[in-house]
């Protein structure tokens, strides 16, 4: 009886017609059926892809260019197709949920010439790839991916890798061919969200997309580099300066990455979509009890303004002690030393004015882990040796920063140094870094990843890091994985008052909006950006914040819309964390408590204040006990935020 069931339940997701001699077509339907894929194999590799009913993409188009001419994809001649059903459990004891369903359908269509295409059709998206199995080695020129829509849809794209400001276009809009690298959030309606991204990119460059008219987004990815040259930002950067004929050398035989698009019924329901971790191949690493989230005192953001101490601060020893004791004092588990430690480009060569060595003692026996940054371009001519060294001292992990490219060889760069660090378990935390693509699934030890326009931005750019960018990333860069934005600040100011400032950097908004981001952002290792005597002036925000969770049990989105607020929950073990933000527009937003159901808790609450709108800083706390049958409405100041942790009353 199980094999008859399972036999419709083929039949009812794949489906093979044909209808002339060289053209076959499929449909491919996700479990929950809300997603259908009609496939057609006929003088290209094209789909249509329908959600809850109505058809979104229309003529999608994708295939492989090698360098010698072959195009896989161009008037495939199909040999054969199999179906599979998955319905599984995973475990992810360091993402947004603990266990995570994983439920699809797939179709593997063989073509002569010695290749496949890979697709899977998930409750939470679409995703194709494209596998070889040639004996040799191949080069490859170029690949087409052409997400073509069926409607003028607006966007959200970023001209610039990770870091730039997102902006909203339409296809038919003036601006009718922009770059922008992955994710890309495209709005057919108010409602529904719709997501193109990529993952599991192994050893293979990343893809980006331009924008044309005809309401396509189109692939594009960095050719191989022949020739660099340092440069950027105190040469930190290796340029490209000559590149080859093509994107990619690889083995003859293996996957490609996943292309995808996810479907969301609305904004909110973005936030808790881990189609990108779904698709990502699990952990290569045979060990991962040693791996151990957390937080982080922070010293560069802040510029080591330690205030009321009787030594002179900077980068010395005592100044890290005392971020050590902040750190053990407070329950954090990492101190970060960022650029200034060591000769950025001898990472053997550690400033006179700090003992490593004392140091590396002291935070042991404050059983308080030590991150060191670095150059990625000094890492990598030092890897060996260098992280010898790191693993005599007892380093913890790594922040690498400014490879600021996605081409293959920044891509095998960021593999074989997880490789390696994982061997010498220290944790990595990628900045400078293009968008995530699953790594964190695939090594664990990729603990977080900038790629975003985080807080830094407020000390050196007049346009900064503001409340309408904090409220997009959200529900673009984090569904691509943990995002590094690095909150915490303790000076805010309203949007008339505030100005980048290097030396005594200060966010936009409340104190309130700075107080959410570490529940609403998820970041596996978070860092508190200001400086420790900063938040020691004010307890009540430092045992919020030093007790908040950075790993999660349950993750459940409240309310959303993109660059405009949002609310969530989260929750580890019995206890409930509840954050709500928005943009400079003031908002009132209903929340309701259902997700705890009849059990009672101890809540303590953040909110705005009643000045907050002329002084950030301005937030009160209350405490109150709540249950599932109660309903908030908050009051949000232009830039706001509210923050709440839930404790059952026992």
């Amino acid at each position: 009886m199980l094999f008859k069931r399972f036999i419709i339940l083929l039949v009812l997701f794949t489906v093979t017609i044909h209808t002339k001699a060289q053209e076959r077509k499929y449909q491919l339907i996700s479990p929950d059926g809300k997603i259908k894929v009609l496939l057609s194999f006929g003088t290209t590799i094209s789909y249509n892809v329908s959600f809850q009913g109505v058809e979104y993409l229309s003529g999608a188009t994708a295939s492989v260019t090698l360098a010698d001419g072959r195009v896989l994809g161009a008037n495939p001649r199909v040999a054969g197709s199999k179906t599979l059903s998955v319905n599984n459990v995973l475990k992810n004891p360091i993402g947004i949920s603990s266990e995570l369903k994983e439920h699809y359908n797939e179709l593997l269509v063989k073509c002569s010439g010695n290749y496949s295409v890979q697709f899977r059709a998930y409750p939470e998206g679409f995703a194709y790839r494209f596998v070889t199995s040639f004996k040799d080695s191949i080069i490859v020129a170029s690949e087409k991916n052409d997400f073509t829509f069926k409607g003028d849809y607006s966007f959200y794209v970023h001209p610039e890798l990770s870091e730039s400001n997102y902006k909203e276009y339409r296809f038919s809009g003036k601006d009718s061919s922009v770059y922008s690298s992955l994710p890309v959030l495209v709005k057919p309606d108010m409602q529904t969200a719709i997501l193109i991204h990529e993952s599991d990119v192994l050893s293979y460059p990343c893809l980006g997309i331009k924008t044309r008219s005809d309401n396509t987004l189109t692939g594009m990815q960095a050719r191989y580099p022949r020739k660099t040259v340092a440069g950027g930002n105190s040469n930190f950067n290796l340029l490209v300066t000559e590149t080859e004929n093509y994107i990619a050398r690889i083995s003859g035989s293996r996957s490609l990455p996943w292309r995808l698009v996810a479907f969301a019924e609305n904004h909110a329901a973005i936030l808790s979509n881990q189609l990108v971790y779904l698709l990502a191949t699990p952990s290569v690493l045979t060990n991962t009890s040693w791996i151990r989230p957390g937080k982080v005192a922070w010293d560069w953001w802040n510029a080591l303004n330690l205030s009321g101490v009787n030594f002179k601060t900077g980068f010395n020893t005592e100044t890290y002690k005392y971020y050590i004791d902040f750190a053990a004092r407070n329950g954090l588990e990492y101190v970060n030393l960022d650029e200034g430690w060591s000769d950025q480009f001898d990472l053997l060569k550690v400033t006179d004015k700090l003992n490593m060595e004392e140091l590396v003692r002291y935070a042991k026996e404050k059983k308080v882990g030590l991150i060191l940054w670095c150059v990625w371009r000094t890492l990598d001519a030092q890897m060996e040796d260098a992280l010898k060294q790191f693993e005599r001292w007892g380093i913890s992990g790594l922040k690498v920063d400014f490879m600021d490219r996605d081409d293959q060889v920044v891509v095998d760069f960021h593999e074989r140094l997880l490789r390696k660090a994982a061997e010498k378990k220290m944790l990595v935390s990628y900045h400078g870094a293009y968008h995530p693509t699953g790594h964190y699934r695939t090594f664990p030890n990729n603990i977080n990843v900038e790629g975003v326009r985080g807080l830094e931005w407020n000390k050196f750019n007049q346009e900064g890091a503001g409340p309408e960018n904090d409220l997009l990333i959200p529900f673009i860069r984090m569904f691509a994985g943990p995002m590094d934005y690095t909150p915490g600040a303790m000076h805010s100011f309203n949007k008339a008052d505030w100005r980048a400032n290097f030396n005594r950097p200060s966010s936009q908004g409340t104190r309130c909006h700075q107080l959410a981001m570490y529940i609403a952002y998820f970041a596996p290792l978070q860092m508190l950006s200001d400086a420790p005597t900063s938040y020691e002036n004010e307890p009540p925000v430092l045992k919020f914040i030093a007790g908040i969770p950075t790993v999660w049990d349950e993750t459940i989105p409240l309310a959303g819309a993109a660059g405009s607020f949002l609310g969530i929950a989260r929750r580890k073990g019995e206890t409930w964390y509840v954050a709500a933000m928005n943009s400079w527009n003031a908002h009132s937003l209903p929340i309701d408590f259902s997700f705890l159901g009849t059990r009672r808790y101890k809540a303590v609450l953040f909110a705005d204040g009643r000045n907050a709108d002329r002084v950030g800083d301005d937030y009160i706390t209350t405490e109150r006990e709540l249950s599932g049958s109660d309903k908030l409405n908050l009051e949000l100041a232009p830039g706001g935020g509210w923050a709440a942790r839930l404790e059952p009353v026992k």
